[in-house]
């Protein structure tokens, strides 16, 4: 079987998906889980992995902003024509990102409670009481407070994932994960 390499943004998309196979009862010890600490090294670890000698079947996760860059990327190393879907190739584009998947899937209420049993909530609280969150949503406000402090992002999706009715997987997640764990692991 070929080896298969999922490329995330950064590290909290690949918490989020580890999680969301375990929930699943899906396993990916076969799987090189590779964060490429932001998008813009895309193309110089897909042009790395392409010309290895035993070349694996290359699969990722995006934020919806960077569609056309990630179209670009893999059009120009021929992994896909121009103009093609990048899931065609197994590159999975979130609408915005994978937290903002996240909130919308599993209802503001869910994710409340992860911040509760993270002991975020009273953070959160305080958080929506400034002036600049005041007229946003509270699913604006969930994604805002999820990057405010560090390592908060890292963890955000994954715990959300944790807890998320399993009918309700973010679909590019959902999409990736069936991708590289095909039987017919072959494209």
């Amino acid at each position: 079987m070929m080896r298969t390499v999922v490329l995330f943004e950064g590290v909290s998309d690949r918490l989020a998906l580890t999680a969301a196979a375990r929930r699943l009862g899906l396993g990916i010890e076969q799987l090189d889980l590779v964060d490429l600490d932001g998008i813009t090294n895309l193309r110089a670890v897909l042009r790395e992995l392409r010309e290895a000698v035993d070349a694996p079947r290359v699969l990722g996760l995006y934020d919806g902003a960077e569609r056309e860059y990630v179209s670009r990327v893999l059009a120009d190393l021929r992994v896909i024509d121009a103009g093609a879907d990048p899931e065609d190739a197994g590159f999975y584009g979130c609408e915005r990102d994978l937290e903002h998947e996240a909130i919308a899937a599993a209802g503001p209420e869910l994710v409340i409670d992860t911040l509760r049993a993270r002991g975020e909530l009273a953070r959160f609280r305080v958080f929506q009481g400034q002036p600049a969150q005041r007229e946003r949503t509270i699913e604006e406000q969930l994604h805002r407070f999820a990057g405010t402090a560090a390592g908060r992002k890292a963890r955000f999706t994954a715990d959300v994932i944790d807890v998320i009715p399993l009918d309700r997987m973010p679909r590019p997640l959902a999409a990736l994960l069936d991708h590289a764990l095909a039987p017919d692991a072959t494209r």
